[in-house]
């Protein structure tokens, strides 16, 4: 039985992730990531691997429209999160992006079958549903936040270990 595409395509990697946050109406843009995290799955802001012929910001402008439908521009660069355990390893940098057209639509990886998507999931989670949610149910950069509505007024490098579902 051969390897799953997601699992060669992320799995014992350094991967650079470039991920976007888009705030509106006092509610964040999230993605949900079915197989991530220790509940088994994670909302986490859009974004995707950096390939070696692209920059950040064109990679950021084409995941957007990938996994929701949106055109944006990318905006102030935000923080650095790095994350590693076992199986992955991935830096991220995250940049505030505004919307330029088009309305939410879930996406999906291109590079991965139907049959391996993780995305389920697309929606606005409002700052205060944000806070009242389980931090396990939400990517681990909102566990250093006093109040999500922060996300845009981080910055700095943030590590963290071991959130991936074995």
């Amino acid at each position: 039985m051969s390897e799953s595409v997601s699992k060669q395509l992320y799995e014992h990697k350094v991967r650079v992730r470039i991920c976007g946050i888009l705030v509106q109406n006092d509610a964040v843009l999230l993605l949900k990531h079915e197989g991530i995290g220790p509940s088994g799955f994670i909302w986490s802001p859009p974004g995707g691997g950096l390939e070696f012929d692209e920059n950040a910001h064109t990679t950021l402008q084409k995941e957007f429209l990938e996994e929701t439908g949106l055109t944006v521009d990318v905006g102030e660069f935000l923080f650095v999160n790095e994350f590693k355990n076992d199986r992955h390893h991935a830096i991220e940098l995250f940049f505030q992006v505004h919307k330029v057209a088009g309305h939410i639509k879930l996406g999906k990886d291109p590079e991965v079958p139907e049959d391996e998507q993780i995305l389920s999931e697309l929606r606005w989670i409002t700052f205060n549903e944000l806070q009242e949610m389980p931090k396990a149910h939400l990517h681990n950069i909102f566990s250093e936040l006093d109040h999500p509505s922060m996300i845009v007024e981080s910055s700095g490098f943030y590590k963290f270990e071991g959130i991936s579902k074995n």
